[in-house]
C-alpha cells in the first residue's frame, strides 16, 4: 500500500540518541550503516543478529520484539517480516514514534529516501514509499550532475548569507545575488577558478 497522505521532509539529527532497529538480517545490515554514520546509539532486537551487525556501540538483544524495547527511543527501524513490523508500528504508536518499516509501507510512519552525499550538501528523495527503485535511479542522475566543486558553492552561500542577514537583504533578492556570485566562481567560462 502506497501512501497518498502529504510527507514533510525532515533531516534529523541521531547523534547520541537511542534508535530502535527491530530485525537481524541483511535489511537491518543495510540500515545499521546509515544509523552508525548518523551518530545513533542503537539497539538491535531480532531473535537472530547477523554477524555484521555486532559492532562496537551496538547493543544487542537476542530475541524476539517487545514493545517495552521501545522506550526512550527517538525513532524506530522495523526491517522484519510483515507481522513484527506491524507490531513494531502498533508499539511506536502507543509511544508517538516514527517508524520507517523497510519496504513495507503499511507498518511505516516515516520513509527513508534516497540519500545523495556531498561534503556537507545532502539531497534526499522520496516517492513515499511506493517506487523505492525510482527514488534510487533519480539519486544517481543527481549524483552524476552535481558539480565535484559544491563545497565552494556552499563556502560562498554561507558567506554571503552572514552579510546579507546583516544589511537585512529580503528573502527573495537573495538567490539573484547568489547566482551571480556562484556564476563568478567560473571565470572561464565552467571551469572552478
Amino acid at each position: 500500500m502506497e501512501t497518498s497522505d502529504p510527507l514533510f521532509p525532515l533531516f534529523l539529527k541521531l547523534a547520541g540518541r537511542k534508535v530502535v532497529l527491530v530485525g537481524g538480517g541483511q535489511v537491518a545490515l543495510a540500515k545499521h550503516g546509515a544509523l552508525r554514520a548518523a551518530g545513533a546509539r542503537i539497539t538491535v532486537v531480532a531473535p537472530a543478529i547477523d554477524p555484521g551487525l555486532r559492532q562496537p556501540g551496538t547493543e544487542i538483544q537476542e530475541r524476539a520484539f517487545e514493545p517495552a524495547d521501545l522506550d526512550g527511543a527517538w525513532l524506530v527501524v522495523a526491517a522484519a517480516t510483515p507481522e513484527v513490523n506491524r507490531a513494531v508500528r502498533a508499539a511506536a504508536e502507543e509511544r508517538r514514534l516514527f517508524v520507517n518499516a523497510v519496504d513495507d509501507t503499511g507498518a511505516a510512519s516515516a520513509y527513508a529516501a534516497a540519500v545523495v552525499r556531498r561534503g556537507s550538501m545532502t539531497l534526499a528523495l522520496s516517492t513515499g514509499g511506493g517506487a523505492p527503485a525510482l527514488a534510487g535511479l533519480l539519486r544517481e542522475a543527481l549524483e552524476e550532475v552535481l558539480p565535484d566543486d559544491i563545497e565552494s558553492w556552499l563556502a560562498t552561500a554561507r558567506s554571503l548569507r552572514a552579510g546579507w542577514r546583516a544589511d537585512g537583504v529580503a528573502m527573495a533578492d537573495r538567490r539573484p545575488l547568489l547566482l551571480q556570485a556562484l556564476n563568478r566562481l567560473y571565470p572561464s567560462g565552467g571551469r572552478p577558478a
